[in-house]
């Protein structure tokens, strides 16, 4: 079953120490190696910072609004994410906890994968 690891940071008050930005790339490095030696990786992606998301919603009429920014106003914002094949929820759990980006008070979101099959 596929399920989508979506990582959640807070955004930092202040930039990070050149120390601290290698030590979560280490952690990251190490994570992306268990993932795929595992075999349960699909694929995963880091975002660009929210300076750089554009929003789209398509009002009646077919018109069209593009804001600058993401749509939610909060100070988390999706970072990357996972999408890894486990056999179940228990297993993208566990996946997820050990991702660096559940630890520091960031947080994971867990989503299963609607699959369709098309007409």
């Amino acid at each position: 079953m596929k399920y989508m690891l979506l990582i959640y940071t807070t955004q930092p008050s202040e930039p990070p120490t050149e120390q601290a930005i290698q030590d979560e790339m280490n952690a990251y490095w190490a994570y992306e190696k268990a993932v795929a030696d595992a075999g349960v990786k699909i694929s995963s992606d880091a975002l660009q910072g929210v300076e750089t998301a554009t929003t789209v919603a398509v009002k009646a009429g077919d018109e069209r609004v593009v804001t600058d920014g993401p749509f939610a106003e909060t100070r988390e914002v999706l970072g990357g994410y996972y999408l890894l094949d486990v056999p179940d929820l228990d297993a993208a759990i566990d996946w997820a906890a050990r991702c660096p980006g559940s630890h520091n008070g960031n947080r994971v979101e867990v989503r299963p994968v609607m699959e369709f099959e098309a007409p």
